[in-house]
């Protein structure tokens, strides 16, 4: 046990072995290898990231083989802001990164909540669902560009929703279903959506909350909402009979089940998250396929060393941008573990509990968690 600074101790740090075999050290073995960069350490890496922003921002793409159906003619053409464009000329597709890294003999999502136990969904499992959504989404007629929100947990369901409409180049929202009415009118209200994807209801602490009522008043409130697909989580009987714009969830799915990607220009919108309107109404922020991509290979690749094999856990609603970070590990063929409930329910040690038994390898929580 050795001292960081001070009194304060060092709780852990890695041992020689585990550096070695860090994606981080590959890249920067890789840097010297392909580009003739040699960095001492992980200061040095920083500096020259920050100081050389095209240089850095190419080697994440040739580093972790960004697949696009059109080549990039320059990283940065004008750095002026606002304005700037980064990949000009690339086109890709968020979604088919994610399922080129599918890892054989992993699950690609792992899923608990207070209602299930433990349950795996497999590459091949979120493949057949996501082309299935795909397909049920561009009957209705949506195409790229449209929006396509959600009221829903976080569910497996929720994580096929989103790559399903990433898929055909739709754009991407979420709220969480415990979010009231007007938190989400505000918010979606900006953005004009076809489609709604939502939830009957759901159960936190113990307790069921019906919100098919918070529906009733989405649909009045958002007059583009062409369907609003249900899931019925809370209760398996729930119907939409009387409802001619909403269809349950296990009849809007396309029997076919074909995946496709749409290829899309590096900087078309993948979702739209928004502030949290402490200071008037949230303000949208969207942020696009190729951005992202690169920005979570970055994050959960290097920063965060996932790899296929890992189980990636952060506890989060799908109104947290955590949630879009945790489905970045599927980026780099990681699982993700997926939890929807009270983190104190049944007991408090209820996430521990879920760690141990699910073999989670990356535990992540709000600061909120770790202070109550």
């Amino acid at each position: 046990m050795g001292t960081a600074s001070g009194d304060e101790t060092l709780l852990w740090e890695p041992s020689e072995e585990l550096k070695q075999q860090a994606t981080l050290t590959r890249y920067m073995q890789w840097l010297e290898r392909e580009k003739g960069l040699y960095v001492r350490d992980q200061e040095e890496l920083w500096h020259w990231s920050v100081s050389h922003l095209e240089d850095f921002w190419a080697s994440i793409w040739d580093f972790f083989s960004v697949k696009a159906s059109r080549p990039y003619t320059s990283v940065l053409a004008d750095r002026k802001m606002p304005g700037a464009q980064w990949f000009g000329g690339a086109e890709l597709n968020y979604a088919e990164q994610v399922f080129r890294n599918a890892s054989v003999g992993y699950p690609a999502l792992l899923f608990q909540s207070e209602r299930h136990p433990l349950r795996a969904v497999s590459w091949e499992e979120l493949s057949r669902n996501v082309g299935s959504v795909a397909n049920a989404l561009r009957a209705l007629g949506v195409k790229p560009g449209d929006r396509v929100v959600s009221y829903m947990a976080n569910l497996p369901e929720t994580v096929i929703a989103f790559l399903a409409c990433a898929s055909i180049g739709a754009v991407w929202s979420s709220c969480p279903p415990d979010f009231g009415t007007s938190s989400v009118i505000e918010r979606f209200q900006q953005i004009e959506p076809k489609v709604l994807f939502a939830v009957d209801g759901y159960q936190y602490n113990g307790k069921e909350f019906d919100r098919r009522s918070v529906l009733s008043e989405l649909q009045q409130a958002l007059p583009t909402l062409h369907t609003t697909v249900l899931l019925p989580y809370l209760s398996k009987d729930t119907d939409t009979e009387g409802e001619t714009s909403m269809v349950l969830w296990h009849d809007f799915l396309s029997s076919d089940t074909t995946l496709t990607f749409e290829q899309v220009p590096f900087e078309h919108p993948l979702w739209v998250l928004y502030s949290s309107g402490t200071t008037g109404l949230p303000k949208a922020i969207v942020q696009g396929h190729g951005g992202i991509v690169l920005e979570h290979l970055k994050s959960v690749g290097l920063s965060l060393d996932l790899k296929p094999g890992d189980i990636f856990f952060w506890y989060t609603t799908t109104g947290w941008m955590m949630w879009n970070i945790l489905v970045g590990g599927l980026l780099v063929g990681t699982t993700i573990l997926l939890y929807d409930g009270s983190p104190a329910y049944p007991t408090l040690n209820m996430l521990w509990k879920l760690a141990q038994e699910s073999g989670m390898t990356f535990f992540g929580t709000s600061a909120g968690y770790i202070t109550s």
